[in-house]
C-alpha cells in the first residue's frame, strides 16, 4: 500500500493528475479506513476542480483521524472547497475548527478571511487579513506602520471627529 501511495502522490507532484486519482480511487476501495489515502483522494479531486467529489473524501479522511499536519491541511482543503462550492456556513465552522486547532496557520486565517467576505462579515474579513499581513510581513515600509495597521485593523468603520 505505501508504495503505491507514493507513487500515487509523485504521479500528483509531476502533473499527472488523472493517473493519481485514478491510482488513489483505486487505493481507496482497497483500504476504506485508512485516513490518509481519503486524503490525498480528496485533494487529488480538487487539483482537478471536482469540487463536490473532494468533500466526501475530506470529510471521510477527518473522520477516521488524520495525523496532525494531514488534519490541518485537510481542514484548509475542505473549508476552501466547500467555499468554493457556496456553502459558506460550511466553511466558516471547518475553518474555525483549524483556527482553534491551529492558531498559528495563516494560511487558514487567510482562506477563513475569504469565508467572511462572502458572508458579507467585510470588517471581520478585512481585521483577519490585515492582522495576517502584520504578523506575516518582512516589507520595511509596512512593518513602519505595523502599531497603526493593528490599531485601525478592527475599527475601519470608526470615524474620529
Amino acid at each position: 500500500m505505501e508504495t503505491k501511495l507514493e507513487k500515487a502522490i509523485e504521479l500528483r507532484k509531476s502533473g499527472h493528475l488523472q493517473e493519481s486519482n485514478e491510482m488513489l480511487s483505486h487505493l481507496v476501495e482497497k483500504y476504506p479506513d485508512d485516513a490518509s489515502i481519503h486524503y490525498q483522494c480528496a485533494w487529488s479531486y480538487d487539483l482537478l476542480g471536482e469540487e463536490r467529489q473532494a468533500v466526501f473524501f475530506y470529510e471521510r479522511a477527518i473522520e477516521l483521524g488524520l495525523s496532525s499536519e494531514e488534519l490541518e491541511d485537510a481542514l484548509l482543503g475542505l473549508g476552501s472547497t466547500y467555499r468554493t462550492l457556496g456553502e459558506y456556513e460550511k466553511s466558516k465552522r471547518i475553518f474555525l475548527r483549524g483556527i482553534e486547532t491551529y492558531p498559528d496557520n495563516k494560511a487558514i486565517q487567510t482562506f477563513y478571511a475569504m469565508t467572511l467576505y462572502n458572508l458579507k462579515e467585510h470588517s471581520k474579513a478585512m481585521e483577519m487579513l490585515l492582522n495576517c499581513l502584520t504578523e506575516t510581513t518582512t516589507d520595511p515600509t509596512i512593518l513602519s506602520y505595523r502599531k497603526a495597521i493593528d490599531f485601525y485593523s478592527n475599527q475601519l468603520d470608526k470615524l474620529w471627529k
